[in-house]
């Protein structure tokens, strides 16, 4: 985007690509730019990563429609791993990615003696001041990803007094550790947080005991997510040029309904200069329908502190689940491909790229034939009512 508030461009907003098919999801709801992992090389080894051929698709898919794709390398690499690099990241260049995200000062160097694509600065190498983002720019980093631990007011800084692109988180899950610097993986489940292997152990109930008395049982490492929409303003006013969602491991609901949420605050501020009351009501309601831990501003107000723990065992659910997507749009009728069990009676909502939610009950469900059925299994295409403004690859999600 283009459009200038206080000398600054609204910022792009970026969304995670756990899979080719949450590609195309956060694109089509909204997203300027998205982030994903290879195969190798990545801090999400559970995720779907992406494979060359998909790599490809997704790009392809990016790019036509005006969106970024960024790669993440953000592990922190043994020389054998180097040695393996340059074959991937001459595949990217080929593959025509924007940026790499990379956290590793030698990986750095590789991908400057391999390619031309630009490097971001992962939030992984706990960038958080300004000396050290002049810094990485003097050694070729075009983006940093600032540390989570770093305020909006801390940020404003950095960006005048190191004068390089920032990116900040705004919504998503939260560390309790400086990232990159966890080992509690590895202490806990012989498994390294800082190559792909994080197994979440600071969400874990840990018990406190003197003797053979337990003193305490608590999740005092547990973080609750972040939000911030309403600090959208904030962000473009003081010139953040990335705003980051953090769940390459979230689901297709989560996926649309965020990107769709924040998609709308930075699309009504540039048009409007500011977010309504109401307005944001409205886009916290939203952010209220999936599941997820209560909701901080963590460190982007000020330091965190005790009221951002989530000290209970995770149990946040929401009625709405994710119950198809549209595969096709027909003359007469949609194509979902159904994700769960549903009924006739089920309510039902249509998640439309723009526009107001469409509520909706089948009534009678068909198969792709016009056969009636009581309910539907994963995995089945059905018919689905053809309403205005309907596309391929909206989410339809219920309250079940």
């Amino acid at each position: 985007m283009t459009e200038q508030i206080a000398n600054y461009p609204i910022p792009e907003l970026l969304a995670p690509a756990g899979s080719l098919e949450k590609l195309k999801t956060v694109v089509s709801y909204g997203a300027d730019a998205v982030y994903l992992g290879g195969v190798n090389f990545g801090l999400r080894a559970a995720a779907e990563n992406f494979t060359i051929p998909e790599l490809e698709e997704g790009v392809s898919f990016a790019h036509q429609r005006g969106a970024k794709v960024y790669v993440v390398i953000n592990a922190f690499p043994f020389d054998e791993d180097l040695e393996e690099l340059p074959s991937f990241l001459k595949e990217l260049e080929r593959i025509k990615v924007d940026a790499l995200i990379v956290s590793d000062i030698g990986a750095i160097k590789v991908i400057q003696k391999t390619t031309h694509i630009p490097i971001h600065l992962s939030t992984q190498a706990s960038c958080v001041n300004a000396y050290g983002a002049k810094l990485w720019k003097k050694l070729g980093v075009e983006r940093v990803i600032l540390g989570r631990e770093v305020s909006l007011d801390e940020a404003h800084k950095i960006r005048k007094f190191a004068d390089v692109d920032l990116e900040m988180f705004i919504h998503g899950s939260m560390c309790m550790a400086y990232s990159g610097n966890c080992t509690i993986s590895n202490f806990t489940q012989g498994r390294d947080s800082n190559r792909g292997g994080c197994a979440h152990s600071c969400r874990f109930e840990y018990t406190l005991r003197e003797g053979e008395e337990v003193v305490s049982r608590d999740y005092f490492m547990s973080s609750k997510d972040l939000e911030g929409v309403d600090l959208v303003p904030i962000y473009a006013r003081y010139g953040i040029d990335s705003i980051k969602i953090e769940g390459r491991m979230k689901g297709p609901l989560y996926a649309a309904t965020v990107t769709k949420v924040y998609r709308k605050a930075l699309d009504t501020y540039a048009r409007e200069g500011k977010l309504t009351t109401e307005l944001i009501r409205e886009l916290k309601a939203e952010l209220e329908k999936f599941s997820h831990r209560k909701y901080t501003t963590a460190s982007l107000l000020g330091a965190a502190g005790t009221e951002s723990i989530y000290d209970e065992r995770e149990h946040e659910k929401s009625p709405y689940q994710v119950v198809g997507t549209i595969q096709e749009v027909g003359d007469e009728f949609a194509v979902m491909e159904t994700k769960r069990k549903i009924f006739p009676e089920t309510e039902l909502e249509l998640l439309l790229f723009n526009g107001e939610e469409v509520s909706f009950k089948l009534g009678d469900i068909q198969d792709l034939s016009g056969e009636s059925l009581e309910w539907t299994k994963p995995n089945q295409l059905i018919r689905i009512p053809k309403f205005e403004a309907i596309e391929q690859r909206n989410v339809v999600r219920g309250q079940l």
